[in-house]
């Protein structure tokens, strides 16, 4: 989208709160002048910052990034509380119109208009420490039916949606692979939108993935966001760095001193991954493909697919997985947009039945956009098999 167009519809939208709650902040003559101040900056910086890249080079680009995304939060919450007040407003004005004198509706808008502002403010910053501070551990026990006693309590740490990029650098991620590396699990997964930028730019605030430690490796699937970004340079960077890429395709998995005779099923487990579900529209030799993940893979007590969007679910069950790890939705990453994700994806954060396959959203471990979590906190995610 080019810029004067993005900079029309801020303006639009910006200007509609300030009618809305200008003239209710009256009686606070600084507040209504600090509120139109906020109002302008944020409308001039918002593209600004959505734009940098194009308009400017780091570290100016970051720093617009920054301010722009910033103001984005702020303004979302405006935007959404300046929504709801009109709406309890229009209820109020019709109720006073069955019942005249029911309410004093000029108290109530004067009121409503100065907690708007403060209200978003304090959801703003909230989700600000909520995005910036390192993502909790979210354990959870997925139960197998007839896994074998060789795989219980078998361990997967699932990182996904990070999205290094202008506001999330090298030492967010370090901490990160920090607070993984000290849960001593089997696998490391990370199931996509790993990146927001090239990897002429971002190449070293990745590096930290290298030092992930696991007893069977890091395993990592393509999200949308990596095609945005360059994905085949994506896919060779992470593959000097040690890890696994998986497009459509397998890994076998045994424990040690386990069985390897082929038919032994209890003696694998089978780890796939699918490249993004739009990965098609992007380059048709990435088309995801779940059954073609399994093709010559051997019998296993286990098949777990990695697929950055919960929509690839219906084919995983399909093609006989047992659990399906994805990402994408970020849990709606802040209100009220986490109302929205269930019309575009099955599931938007937990752990899901889709027929005989088991399906994990994580709600991100690092965000997208404005820093800003709220009511969906980021996560690390500690999987655990037992036998269901």
């Amino acid at each position: 989208m080019n810029l004067l167009p993005l900079a029309a519809v801020s303006a639009l939208l910006h200007g509609y709160i300030g009618i809305r709650l200008v003239p209710g902040l009256a009686a606070v003559p600084p507040g209504q002048f600090l509120m139109m101040g906020v109002l302008v900056l944020s409308a001039l910086l918002m593209p600004l910052g959505l734009m940098a890249r194009r308009v400017a080079r780091p570290p100016l680009a970051d720093t617009l990034s920054w301010v722009g995304l910033l103001c984005m939060g702020l303004f979302s919450s405006l935007l959404v509380l300046t929504l709801l007040r009109d709406a309890g407003l229009l209820v109020l004005w019709l109720g006073n119109l069955l019942v005249p004198g029911l309410l004093p509706l000029a108290e109530v808008r004067r009121a409503s208009a100065e907690a708007v502002p403060l209200l978003g403010l304090g959801a703003t910053l909230l989700g600000f420490l909520n995005a910036r501070r390192t993502a909790a551990v979210v354990r959870v026990d997925v139960p197998i039916k007839g896994l074998p006693a060789a795989w219980q309590g078998f361990t997967v740490a699932q990182i996904s949606d990070i999205h290094v990029g202008p506001t999330i650098k090298q030492r967010y991620l370090r901490r990160i692979v920090d607070k993984v590396n000290a849960l001593g699990v089997d696998v490391v997964a990370i199931t996509g939108d790993l990146v927001d930028g090239k990897v002429s730019e971002l190449a070293a605030h990745v590096a930290p993935l290298a030092q992930l430690q696991s007893r069977h490796g890091t395993y990592f699937v393509t999200g949308n966001h990596e095609y945005y970004s360059g994905v085949q340079p994506w896919i060779d960077e992470l593959r000097r760095l040690g890890l696994t890429v998986l497009l459509n395709e397998h890994v076998v998995i045994r424990q040690p001193g386990s069985s390897s005779e082929a038919g032994d099923a209890s003696a694998a487990l089978v780890l796939a991954g699918v490249t993004d579900y739009s990965a098609a529209h992007f380059d048709p030799a990435h088309r995801s493909d779940p059954e073609a993940a399994l093709r010559g893979a051997p019998p296993a007590a286990v098949r777990v697919l990695l697929a950055h969007q919960p929509r690839s679910a219906e084919a995983a069950a399909k093609a006989g997985f047992d659990l399906q790890l994805s990402g994408h939705t970020h849990g709606g990453q802040f209100y009220p947009w986490n109302l929205f994700v269930r019309f575009q994806q099955p599931f938007t954060a937990g752990l899901h039945r889709l027929h005989n396959l088991w399906v994990y959203t994580s709600r991100g471990t690092g965000y997208w956009g404005p820093p800003k979590r709220f009511g969906a906190p980021s996560e690390i995610t500690w999987l655990r098999l037992v036998a269901g």
